[in-house]
């Protein structure tokens, strides 16, 4: 037995032993934001994924906690007490830990549930027992604890009890009557496994195959035969037992003290149990007939159980406890009261006082009522009883304690003197006032006449119940409200906002819609009151002077105008001020209703249930002007484990039935500028008006990841479309039903079009419910499982020899090529061969199969890739596949380095030698050994598969084939391109492809040179699969944009272009530019003509070419940035691709007219690149000293700016040679800075930049792209030897280098004035994201700012951007736009302001892991730390990427995070804050634990030993913790984590 932990609260003791015994624990909770008191220890237990002792859990398998939020409303639904059936109906052990004010709600459905297995845990407050006592005709077992111990003993009673009976169980408790009790032990383990034990002949009900949902459908816990044995679960013949006569009672009571193990507040008075004697014999089985389970049963269950506790524990338990003298006249029955605390005060008792004889009698077992057990526990002496029921809500003369025991004692079984029963309310009782309450108690008793019903105890103090009275509105909800303030503000009413005053009126009727429609109708009649008031006003004219009239004439005109009606109520407010008049004055007291409000009523989705009966059906009904913001938080993936029988009503389709109320479903995770529109739409509507909120959470501390990729699949697929209903439009002759939802655009257009009207179609389809499309998913997966598998075996019919299956599960297409070329090679040696992927392939075939290839590469941590994951699942778990005729083969694609640490070795290659061991386990015959492909090997995977492939042809017995055809060459990026007819390839024909979102491989790749990426959604992957549909394919564009020097108007139409064609976001790159994501298919064309429109362009933004060409952004040195940024366009036009295709394929509108505005197309010829363009991408940029903002030494070009003595530029030194690209344990690549050629004067250079490209144009590597950058060819070739010959095309040589310097790579922000006078503004992009969130309008904000500008806009290197080139006179303006949008604030951690990050998730196809999403996030966790090092201010660059491409130039930094794995990544440390000097590998492999682990003390320590202006990397180097790289080539070496694999 666990003796570690000390339990110190009832409710965690519950708790626990809930969560133990049950296998799904329903945890009622107050809200997201307020944790129960069950939930914070449920929760804790499921943190620490321990395992439960459910009977059904013969494989310790983690017990599901499953939180559900009390919403508030009245509905058992809302806590999901009727839901929790539908696990109960698949035979899971359920339990519910709740407080007391969910019950009366949950009536009805706990009549339906009281023959079911299901316990109920309740806290009750110690003074109001009113709820428990209202189920005592429902069906379930009552059982009561008073102690900390009893707690968990009834808990542990309560669910052994449902186990073997097959009944429902509340156990219920007052936590404050035990607030004093000493800690317990745990629960002991092996007495609980033993208690949870089913009986071999209990109820029908428990059983697995049954369903007992409803009491009225004939299925109640039955038993067999007479009665229920208490040694049916084969208990020990020698085991103590009390006879049965202590329950149907027939002597006398003996006197004995009562246990107590631990809990001190238990009475030390003397008991009716004896010690170590508990229940008893029962009947045996008399028959095999069944009956319902009786009182008498459950008796007989008690006593089996408390027998065996008071063996294992030596704690004894009956349904009625008695302590006291054997003698007593005056007994106290307590109910809902600490008895304890009643017998502690009557032990301290002087022999003198009136109570010092007195009994008490405690209620154990409330339900069922066993009177022969009453009758036994109370002694013959008893002459009176007082019964104490806490109860502050009593609504009968008599309480139900009461009148259970008067109804004992009136029975014909009494049979001796009946006794007194005088009732009494009990209010609160304290340590202080037990004494005087006690008292009163036996004065009133022993009196000649005791008064009935006498209130004793304080009956003021509310102990308030933590999920009713904690009505507050979650953080997370609260983005909903900020927009509604930023659209309306002072117009903005919300009738029932929690907190606003509500004299007389509890925070749960304010808050329903049926108060807050009431008052909004009350304040829509006050204000028609008062326009009444001045229009007779203006007739007899009563005020003192002519002025008011005149401003409420007009006033009165547009009283029903918001804008003009608030813009004239401030006038006409500010003369009845001074007016002095009567009517004047009464005006002026209503002044507030001179405002046209939006008044809205916030709700949740609680008001979607019984819309029939619900404030929201009455006020659609009622047609009144009124909005209703209802917000839905359920997340998708939880849509499931809603209750099928009772789901939600959809209030959308509800209200357009009505046709006179505004719809609209929005979501602000998907689409914040619908919810802005949506927003103000419902404003301006006459009538009713509905806005559907989406914002999915779990719990209230959910990051805005976690609620973004809920929206996404909630969106994406179906379950929530974003629409707009407006009836007004059909009068304007306009659509009234707009779509939103991007994904689902095509489908239900053709399915409106159909029905012609939405509304025709509703009223014949009363079905047409939440999820607009909803998907047979699972149906959906296997008929395309079964046709693709079949239409392989139709294509095999006609074909001879054995056949060979090859299933693939692949991640970055390594293991599915090698599966085709291996299926490929079966083919031609006369075997009929078929190649999927695992997921793709029907599973029940499987086992038919005779010969069977498994290949599968190693994803995450010893995972399987995502398309092999279900087939695995499946393999494994499964019992009864056979594989005794199947042979088969397993090859594995790994890296064994890829996992440096000893213990992490179990990964390499793990899902490839787990399935050979599974398939073996279940009777496979191998045909060959398992292969092991490993990265390392000098060919990579190759190596080991040309061991593996002989050996497999050997047991085919087709290894000696003669005439095999020669192989094809695979098709590399240089096939493609040499057969591209520059860059067309099938482009235009994949464009008007409408049958799927994607285009085609080879055209992927020419796409990049046209700035363009095919990606998918990789958060919507996975769950797109399971409903049988394609990746959401979108496409991300980039600009070319020289220098990220733009116009306001090409910034507005930027920002056009994110909503029209995206998804309302942009990317400031680290490129200086534009990049948007989200771009479907068809929508691309437009989106690339826009661009072309706004005097920009997208061609070599990506791919074999010179890209976008950056420079410096100095804001301080205006003229020289110009005559910088002029090179720099005139390098990128200079090394332009010159091919036609990017004009004709995106420039042409289709009746084959071009719409060309930018750039000049000319004939097909390359004269720079010719027809394979380079080997790889290349990359040049700008630099202006002191800043080295644009990273010079990371790029296959860096310019190094060098000014004459009058600011002037002069030109430049130039890099060669820089790069990021690594591939992760792969040592034949590593990053490079550059390396210094000479100086070459400002004329010149575009010249210089264009031989140096043509050298690598003509001696890089075509054959290997992992070889293929600047970088490697400088490094094989031997920089003195590249240089001589791009002086030789250059027709001269370089200068020697001019000296330069520089102090920082990062951004400078804030305000400055440059040279001549204007002023220039840096804003903090938070890695480059421009986008709106409830909190922060941004992009709103910088719209704004556009379209008053009269500069230039800036984008910087990393990620920021510069408002430049504001006059003086504009300045004031400016800086006011700034505040209102909140863009003034700079003032954020050195840490953040010096941080940077890529994309990543979820579009970037090569991410290994969140970097853009996360970064933020660590930051946050670290800048605690920051702030209590002194470190705040100080600038320290941090990068993280999700892979190692190194997009935002990670190896540069003084701490960067790479991705390996999700949630896993590389740390590297010692990095120049110059840009200067690569860092090196610290750890491998590490989560945010270790992170914060490793950082927090290191930065503590940064800031105690640095010396006087030492930077982060040059202190982590100058200590020992890592060694500095002094080149590329080195950088793998002298790592702090050596490979332990490295030989």
């Amino acid at each position: 037995m666990a003796t570690q932990h000390l339990i110190s609260t009832p409710e965690d003791a519950v708790a626990r032993v809930a969560y133990l015994a049950s296998e799904v624990i329903i945890s009622v909770q107050p809200a997201l934001a307020v944790n129960s008191a069950f939930s914070t220890h449920l929760n804790e237990l499921s943190g620490r994924k321990v395992a439960g002792l459910a009977p059904a859990n013969e494989d310790a398998v983690q017990p599901e906690v499953d939180p559900v939020y009390y919403h508030d409303g009245g509905d058992a639904e809302y806590v999901r007490l009727g839901p929790s059936s539908s696990p109960l109906e698949s035979g899971k052990l359920v339990s519910v830990t709740t407080e007391s004010s969910v019950l009366l709600p949950s009536l009805p459905y706990l009549l339906r549930l009281a023959q079911t297995p299901l316990v109920i845990h309740v806290a009750v407050p110690s003074t109001e027992h009113s709820q428990i006592t209202a189920l005592r005709q429902t069906g379930f077992v009552l059982l009561q604890s008073e102690s900390l111990q009893e707690a968990q003993d009834m808990a542990i009673t309560a669910h052994a009890l449902a186990t073997k009976s097959g009944k429902g169980v509340i156990h219920f408790f007052s936590p404050e009557n035990s607030a004093h009790d000493n800690p317990i032990r745990v629960e002991d383990t092996p007495v609980l496994r033993d208690l949870l034990r089913r009986s071999s002949l209990v109820v029908g009900g428990v059983a697995r195959e049954a369903t007992y949902l409803y009491a009225d459908d004939g299925q109640v816990a039955t038993t067999f035969g007479s009665s229920i044995s208490a040694e049916a679960n084969g208990s020990r013949p020698e085991t103590p037992r009390v006879p049965l006569d202590k329950f149907n009672g027939t002597s006398g009571p003996p006197t004995m003290e009562l246990s107590s193990v631990g809990s001190s507040r238990s009475s030390r008075r003397d008991s009716s149990i004896e010690n170590g004697a508990a229940a008893s014999s029962v009947t045996s089985v008399d028959s095999a007939s069944t009956r319902p389970v009786t009182s008498q049963d459950v008796s007989n269950l008690l006593s089996e159980i408390w027998t065996k506790f008071s063996v294992a524990t030596g704690r004894q338990y009956l349904p009625f406890v008695y302590t006291g003298p054997a003698n007593a006249k005056y007994v106290l029955c307590a109910f809902g009261t600490d008895a304890g605390l009643l017998g502690e005060a009557i032990d301290a008792a002087r022999s003198t006082d009136v109570y010092a004889e007195v009994g008490i009698l405690t209620v154990r077992l409330y339900r069922p009522w066993l009177p022969a057990a009453l009758k036994r526990a109370l002694p013959q002496s008893v002459e009176r009883v007082a019964v104490l029921e806490q109860m502050r809500r009593q609504t009968t003369r008599w309480g139900p304690i009461l009148l259970d025991l008067l109804s004992t004692i009136k029975s014909d079984s009494w049979e001796r003197r009946e006794p007194m029963i005088v009732g009494y309310q009990l209010g609160h009782v304290s340590e202080e006032t037990v004494t005087q309450a006690l008292k009163g108690i036996v004065q009133n008793l022993q009196s000649e006449a005791p008064l009935q019903n006498l209130v004793v105890g304080s009956t003021t103090t509310s102990i308030p119940s933590r999920l009713t009275d904690t009505l507050e509105q979650p953080k997370l909800e609260s983005a909903y409200s900020k927009i509604l303030n930023q659209v309306f503000g002072e117009r903005l009413y919300i009738a029932n906002a929690l907190g606003s005053s509500n004299t007389g009126v509890s925070t749960r009727i304010a808050s329903s819609p049926e108060f807050g429609f009431g008052s909004l109708l009350a304040r829509q009649e006050h204000r028609e009151r008062l326009v009444k008031t001045v229009q007779d006003a203006l007739k007899s004219n009563p005020f003192a002077t002519d002025v008011p009239l005149n401003w409420l004439s007009e006033w009165a005109l547009n009283a029903n105008h918001p804008q003009k009606a608030n813009r004239l109520a401030q006038e006409v407010i500010a003369r009845l001020a001074v007016d002095g008049s009567p009517l004047a004055s009464q005006l002026f007291g209503t002044r507030s209703l001179f405002f046209r409000e939006s008044q809205w009523l916030i709700g949740s989705d609680a008001w979607a249930y019984d819309l029939g009966n619900s404030g929201v059906h009455h006020v659609i009904a009622s047609g009144a002007n009124v909005n209703m913001l209802i917000i839905d938080s359920q997340p998708y993936t939880e849509r499931s484990a809603a209750d099928a029988s009772r789901r939600k009503k959809d209030i959308g389709l509800y209200a357009m039935n009505y046709g006179n109320a505004y719809v609209a479903s929005v979501a602000v995770y998907s689409s914040y500028t619908q919810v802005l529109q949506a927003m103000i739409e419902a404003d301006q509507f006459d009538g009713p008006s509905i806005v559907l909120a989406y914002l999915p959470y779990h719990k209230e501390d959910d990051s805005a990841l976690t609620v973004l990729q809920e929206t996404k699949k909630a969106v994406d697929l179906g379950y929530w479309p974003l629409y707009r209903w407006n009836p007004s439009k059909d009068d304007q002759g306009e659509p009234s039903f707009a779509l939103d939802s991007e994904r689902l655009k095509g489908e239900l257009r053709e399915f409106l079009r159909r029905e012609n009207h939405l509304t025709q179609l509703m009223r014949r389809n009363p079905q047409f419910s939440a999820s607009l499309s909803e998907s047979y998913g699972s149906e959906v997966r296997q008929l395309q499982k079964r046709k693709a598998k079949d239409a392989y075996n139709k294509l095999l019919e006609g074909l001879y020899g054995a056949p060979l299956t090859i299933l693939y599960a692949s991640d970055n297409g390594n293991a599915e090529s090698l599966a085709k070329r291996l299926a490929a090679r079966g083919k031609a040696r006369g075997l009929k061969t078929m190649a999927m992927a695992m997921d793709e392939y029907p599973l029940e075939d499987i086992t038919t199969e005779e010969n069977l290839v498994l290949m599968t590469s190693t994803a995450g941590q010893g995972e399987f890739p995502q398309n092999g994951r279900a087939f695995w699942d499946a393999v494994k778990n499964s019992t009864d596949l056979d594989f005794s005729k199947v042979h088969f083969s397993v090859f594995a694609l790994g890296d064994s380095h890829y996992w440096p640490r000893k213990e992490d070795r179990i990964y390499y290659n793990k899902p490839g030698k787990d399935l050979e061991a599974r398939v073996e386990l279940l009777g496979g015959k191998k045909l060959a050994d398992i292969g092991l492909g490993d990265d390392q090997d000098p060919d990579g995977y190759q190596t080991g598969y040309a061991e593996w492939e002989p050996k497999l042809w050997r047991a085919l017995g087709v290894d000696n084939v003669d005439g095999l055809p020669e192989e094809p060459p695979p098709i590399t990026n240089e096939d493609i391109k040499i057969e591209s007819n520059y860059l067309r390839g099938t482009i235009a024909e994949g464009l008007r492809d409408e049958t799927t979102g994607a285009i085609s491989a080879s055209d992927q790749q020419l796409t990049k040179f046209h700035g363009t990426y095919m990606q998918d959604d990789r958060d919507l992957r996975d769950e797109r699969k399971a409903q049988g549909l394609e990746p959401a394919y979108a496409f991300m564009i980039r600009c070319r944009l020289p220098s990220g020097v733009a116009t306001p108007s090409q910034w507005l139409q930027m920002d056009a272009i994110c909503s029209s064609y995206g998804n309302e976001t942009m990317k400031l790159t680290t490129r200086q530019t534009f990049q948007f994501h989200g771009v479907i298919k068809g929508k691309l064309r437009p989106a690339m003509q826009a661009i072309n429109k706004a005097l920009m362009t997208t061609i070599a933004a990506c791919g074999d070419v010179n890209r976008n060409v950056m420079c410096s952004s100095l804001p301080e040195h205006s003229r020289l940035h110009r005559e910088a940024h002029a090179i720099s366009k005139r390098i990128s036009d200079h090394l332009l691709p010159s091919t036609t295709a990017y004009h004709e394929i995106w420039l042409t509108d289709d009746d084959g007219k071009k719409t060309q505005v930018a750039g000049d197309a000319v004939v097909d010829h390359e004269p720079l690149y010719g027809p394979t363009y380079l080997p790889r991408k290349f990359k040049i940029t700008i630099a202006i000293p002191p800043h080295n903002d644009t990273d010079v030494y990371a790029h296959d070009i860096g310019l190094i700016a060098i000014a004459n003595k009058d600011g002037r530029l002069d030109g430049f030194n130039v890099l060669i040679g820089g790069g990021m690209g690594v591939t992760h344990n792969n040592k034949k690549t590593y990053p490079r800075t550059g390396s210094m050629l000479g100086y070459i004067s400002a004329d010149k250079v575009h010249l210089a930049c264009e031989k140096v490209m043509l050298v690598q144009r003509d001696h890089g590597d075509r054959k290997n792209r992992k070889h293929a950058r600047l970088k490697y060819t400088i490094d094989d070739m031997g920089l003195e030897v590249y240089k001589e010959k791009v002086e030789t095309l250059l027709g001269e040589k370089f200068d020697e280098p001019r000296p330069f310097s520089f102090d920082s790579n990062i951004d400078t922000f804030g305000w400055q004035k440059d040279e001549e006078g204007l002023n220039h503004f840096t804003f903090f992009i938070e890695n480059g994201r421009v986008e709106d969130t409830a909190e922060f309008p941004m992009r709103t904000g910088l719209r704004e700012i556009a379209k008053v500008h009269t500069g230039e806009f800036r984008l910087t290197g990393n990620q920021h951007l510069i408002l430049s080139g504001v006059t003086d006179s504009d300045l004031p303006k400016m800086k006011d736009l700034l505040i209102k949008y909140k863009l003034n604030n700079v003032q954020f951690s050195g840490l953040r302001l010096s941080s940077s990050a890529c994309v990543a998730f979820p579009t970037c196809g090569l991410a290994m892991a969140e970097s853009e999403r996360y970064l933020p996030e660590l930051i946050t966790k670290l800048e605690s730390t920051l702030e209590e090092s002194g470190l705040r201010h100080d600038s320290i660059v941090m990068r993280m990427t999700g892979c190692p491409n190194g997009c935002a130039r990670p190896w540069l930094a003084e701490v960067a995070f790479v991705g390996k794995a999700y949630g896993a990544y590389n740390m590297y440390l010692g990095g120049g804050y110059h840009g200067q000097r690569l860092n090196k590998l610290f750890r491998s492999s590490i989560q945010e634990a270790e992170i914060l682990e490793i950082m927090k003390p290191l930065l503590k320590r940064y800031a105690l030993e640095r010396n006087e202006g030492e930077r982060f990397g040059d202190f982590v180097i100058r200590i020992g913790m890592i060694k500095p790289t002094t080149e590329g080539k080195t950088f793998h070496d002298d790592v702090a984590e050596e490979d332990e694999g490295d030989e």
